[in-house]
């Protein structure tokens, strides 16, 4: 089945984001032999840097460059695509919060599909793409049948899907600059607000010890600030325990906290929402410990542990330090 593949890239000075390279693997597994075209929007030189790297895993990348791109406007990239994709696109776009607010209105404004964050496919029957998405913070799957013949908008789960590492496109960059007519909104961007800075500054970590609901107390974190000491790492968290003021919020994991890239990730008593996992990249090796065996979260780990962490974790640290 032909079918006209497109990805949204999002970057930031000059490296595109992890969600990049994860794409390609999703789109392969709608369209095992369809050929993608990577879409990256911007202004400046940071662009050139961002189009030229993709182009070793894309065959082909549109590049946009002008200033009313220079940071990221769900209202103006919309009028974008709208004037330049075909109408039978299959468009991907990371499910962010960007995506979340690009991608509803892109559907509608293309008269196709659009089916949120999304986490696996199986395959066709006829022109109805079978794709799996989860409700109830990943407490359920659910299986749709979407109708593609007249294109489709899919926000894709980020780290559900392994990036494609390969490089082996030699594809060529395409300045459509020209092609899109002027931009306006109705809102406008006015200044990134740098989140203040913490005791700890958990971008720089190698290790993290992260904690959820399933810590259940704040006299609780001592037995991961235990462990994190055993294993050279510091303390994280995911939002509820940032909302409980358990935690700074410079330790919150997430979207709406910090994004961080360590080696090593241990979720303790963490669910493993799409807004929590949204903060993870750089692919690390995940230790997921969580009651409930239905966790998301088992879904990303490299290894899982049903268990209470109340009395896992103290366990494993102890034999941890005897190990050493």
């Amino acid at each position: 089945m032909a079918a006209q593949v497109f990805a949204y890239i999002e970057h930031k000075n000059g490296v595109a984001d992890d969600t990049a390279l994860e794409l390609i693997s999703a789109a392969r597994k709608i369209y095992p032999d369809a050929s993608i075209t990577a879409i990256v929007t911007g202004s400046g030189p940071d662009l050139d840097a961002v189009c030229n790297d993709l182009a070793a895993s894309y065959p082909e990348v549109w590049k946009f460059d002008k200033t009313e791109l220079a940071y990221p406007n769900a209202e103006v990239i919309r009028k974008l695509l709208v004037a330049v994709l075909p109408p039978d696109a299959v468009v991907l776009v990371p499910h962010d919060t960007f995506g979340m607010d690009l991608s509803p209105g892109l559907s509608i404004k293309l008269d196709s599909v659009f089916v949120s964050d999304t986490v696996d496919f199986e395959g066709f029957e006829g022109d109805n793409l079978k794709v799996i998405r989860q409700e109830y913070s990943g407490q359920v799957s659910t299986h749709v049948m979407a109708d593609v013949s007249a294109g489709v908008v899919i926000n894709v789960r980020p780290g559900v899907f392994q990036p494609d590492e390969s490089k082996s496109a030699a594809g060529q960059v395409v300045d459509k600059s020209s092609e899109v007519g002027e931009l306006t909104a109705a809102r406008r961007f006015l200044e990134i607000v740098e989140a203040e800075a913490g005791d700890v500054d958990i971008t720089k970590e190698d290790i993290l010890v992260s904690v959820g609901r399933g810590i259940e107390d704040q006299d609780n974190i001592e037995i991961a600030e235990e462990l994190a000491e055993a294993v050279g790492g510091v303390v994280s968290c995911s939002r509820p325990i940032v909302d409980a003021k358990w935690l700074e919020k410079a330790r919150q994991v997430g979207t709406s906290g910090q994004t961080v890239k360590p080696k090593v990730y241990m979720a303790l008593g963490i669910s493993g929402s799409f807004q929590h996992l949204g903060g993870l990249k750089g692919n690390p090796f995940i230790v997921a410990v969580n009651k409930n065996p239905k966790a998301p979260i088992f879904q990303v780990a490299d290894v899982g542990v049903v268990e209470d962490l109340l009395e896992f974790v103290p366990v494993l640290t102890e034999k941890i330090r005897e190990g050493k």
